[in-house]
């Protein structure tokens, strides 16, 4: 028999949504590892206490019940799987893999029976289905009636609001079956209820993200947070990760905790908590346990009285009641001599962070990423200027962070922490169909090649060339020769790749020959076949950047513009970012009218006046070429494609997509493209962008 199973597309049940990850069989425990959140979930094989076959939608899974009364449910298995699982868990874990049958006739009355922590509804010996108590948020009961209101999953589609259970009253019972639903209910549901004494309260705790001042009152089993307009609990179990991180002054600390499911501040969902401190605030907390409760409950991890600075009194506290360790900024020391880069995250400056097995930023969003996440990352140029570059990492599921504006200096640190972390490097040329691996050797050692100087000086050689092109004898028969474009091409792309052309190359490839010479005359000008060349395939070349944006919102209750603007990025460059978030999408098709105008004393309709009836129809069936040019070129620069619209929408660093042109040609002149989004008539959103249009030979 094998020692261990793995595998690695299989779901498991978190709070009424399958979530994918990976699950690991052994001897010991049952390892599940959530792809998304990187949350490892761990059952080990002594609280086991029953392990059933069970039969889901299109697959079948184990249904996995503890000594304590915790159900987990797995899904996802191959069919050829089923004999090697039953031996395995039969030789591991001592169990027999019975299936579990379930009722399917359809009917609504049964009995409910309360084991552990699940309700089973059955009917004849069968389950007809199984609630895990611990996604109960509230038991509300009536006359011969009780009501269970379930948490909300934002990563579900569809969600389980509520179940409602009549209750037929018996008169010979002693006691209320109504009653004892509820108690039932109520004693392993995940209710939380602040009665009891608190461990220990921090006063005006300076949080971030939600922003304010919060008095933190820690329990056994959560945590509340009391401010002057909102409050919120927080169970223990759902705090994911905690991060300690200094400020790059030195003068403050950060203690960030990451949180799933998120809290809610009306449409804003908060991932994490970014609490700030001062390192020279000091406190003395006393808790009420006796040191025999110490001893025995927390293993004589908390003393009954702890001093020091607030942030680490308040981390101890944490870590222990939490059971999870706190992450620190790790080896990386940057050129200011801390763990923090400066550098822009969307539209707002901030602090990248490299760990040991990951990168936060703080903090406005706050965002972790896990180096098993990333699929690459890529250093980019930043504009015309040499004294900040980008830091792009793209994940495995194709998004992409820029984070931005990074000083120079930090460049070689980076460099040699991501050699040293082997994460891949691929950095895009001009040539987008694919990516070249860069070779990270010592950043320290000069003769090393270096890709970010390697690309500059590549573009200062062609802009050297293209000064000189008048000038030269150069007899080159090159066929993708086309004059002044590379200049065009550095203005629209991201480019960041080590050119293969060199100096060399274009000595070989044009110095003349004496045929050449030898026909030339004194006062003549020498007829080139590469001038001649140019001249038959010469077209007019485009410059086009954006001039203005405008984001309108007629209906605050359909939206809310969080961001609209656009960013110099050098002479002829503008990128444009916005961010809008949707608070009700209505119940009908909305209307989409996309128009394209032209200035000529005011902006007149120009080509294009289209209006679609229905964006989402539009997104399925993609049917009108001119918007199908438009949304094409974001790219992966936008989150949206396809119904349902995401609740935030994001466009990010969208540059004017020239090689658009050449399916739309348009003369040179000042242009509007109007976007405007409608129901039944009413305007509920408008997005103005003004671009210019120059063509030069």
């Amino acid at each position: 028999m094998t020692d261990s199973l793995e595998y690695n597309d299989i779901n498991a049940e978190v709070r009424g949504v399958l979530c994918s990850g990976r699950l690991k069989m052994t001897e010991q425990n049952i390892i599940f590892k959530n792809t998304k959140t990187g949350k490892v979930e761990q059952i080990s094989a002594e609280d086991i206490d029953l392990i059933n076959s069970q039969k889901f939608v299109g697959t079948w899974g184990l249904r996995v019940f503890t000594k304590g009364g915790v159900l987990h449910r797995f899904t996802g298995f191959r069919d050829s799987e089923h004999e090697k699982l039953g031996k395995f868990i039969k030789t591991a874990y001592s169990q027999e893999m019975v299936e579990k049958e379930m009722c399917v006739k359809g009917w609504n009355w049964g009995t409910a029976r309360f084991m552990g922590s699940v309700l089973s509804f059955d009917k004849e010996s069968k389950t007809i289905f199984e609630v895990p108590l611990s996604h109960v948020s509230q038991c509300v009961t009536g006359k011969n009636e009780v009501t269970l209101e379930f948490h909300q999953n934002d990563d579900a589609p569809v969600g389980l609001l509520e179940m409602r259970f009549h209750i037929p009253a018996v008169e010979s019972a002693e006691e209320d079956p109504v009653d004892k639903f509820h108690q039932n209910v109520m004693s392993k549901a995940s209710v939380i209820s602040a009665s009891g004494e608190s461990i220990a309260i921090f006063r005006e705790i300076q949080i971030l993200t939600p922003r304010g001042r919060y008095d933190i009152k820690i329990f056994s089993t959560f945590f509340q947070l009391h401010g002057k307009t909102f409050d919120y609990k927080i169970p223990m179990d759902s705090v994911l990760r905690l991060f300690m991180l200094p400020h790059k002054d030195s003068r403050q600390m950060f203690f960030v905790l990451s949180l799933d499911p998120p809290i809610k501040q009306g449409q804003t969902r908060y991932h994490y908590l970014v609490l700030l401190f001062a390192p020279d605030e000091e406190t003395t907390i006393e808790l009420p346990f006796s040191e025999a409760e110490l001893r025995d409950k927390y293993e004589g991890k908390l003393e009954k009285e702890i001093s020091g600075p607030v942030y680490e009194v308040m981390g101890k506290v944490m870590k222990v009641l939490i059971g999870r360790k706190i992450t620190g900024p790790g080896n990386f020391i940057g050129h200011s001599g801390t763990a923090a880069v400066g550098c822009s995250f969307k539209a707002a400056a901030g602090y990248l962070y490299p760990l040991e097995r990951g990168f936060i930023y703080i903090h406005k969003p706050p965002l972790h990423i896990r180096f098993e996440e990333i699929s690459s990352v890529n250093f980019a140029r930043s504009g015309g200027s040499t004294r900040s570059f980008d830091f792009e990492v793209t994940l495995k599921n194709g998004t992409v962070h820029i984070f931005s504006s990074i000083e120079k200096e930090e460049y070689a640190k980076l460099f040699d922490y991501i050699t040293q972390k082997k994460l891949h490097v691929s950095n895009m040329g001009k040539d987008k169909s694919g990516y070249k691996d860069v070779d990270f050797g010592d950043s320290d050692n000069e003769n090393e090649p270096d890709a970010y100087l390697a690309r500059l000086k590549a573009e200062a050689r062609e802009k050297e060339e293209d000064d000189d092109d008048g000038d030269s004898d150069e007899e080159s028969t090159d066929e993708d020769f086309k004059p002044n474009e590379n200049e065009s091409d550095v203005a629209e792309e991201y480019d960041s790749n080590v050119e293969s052309d060199s100096d060399e190359d274009s000595d070989a490839s044009g110095g003349g020959g004496d045929s050449d010479g030898a026909q030339e005359k004194e006062g003549e000008v020498p007829r080139r076949k590469r001038k001649k060349r140019r001249t038959q395939g010469e077209r007019a070349n485009r410059v086009a950047k954006f001039t203005n944006i405008e984001c309108l919102s007629a209906d605050e209750n359909f939206t809310t513009i969080s961001l609209c603007r656009l960013y110099a990025v050098k002479r002829d460059v503008v990128e444009m970012s916005l961010r809008a978030n949707i608070l009700r999408w209505p119940k009908g098709p909305v209307s989409m009218r996309m128009q394209l105008l032209k200035k000529a004393s005011g902006y007149k309709p120009f080509l294009y006046n289209i209006r679609q009836s229905d964006v989402c129809e539009y997104l399925e069936k993609r049917n009108h070429p001119f918007i199908n040019i438009i949304l094409s070129s974001f790219g992966n620069r936008t989150n949206v494609n396809k119904c349902p619209i995401p609740p935030e929408i994001v466009l990010e660093h969208f540059r004017f997509p020239v090689k658009v042109l050449d399916m739309m040609p348009l003369p040179s002149g000042d242009y509007g493209l109007f976007t405007t989004f409608s129901f039944h008539r009413a305007e509920l959103a408008q997005v103005k962008v003004y671009f210019t249009l120059t063509e030069y030979r």
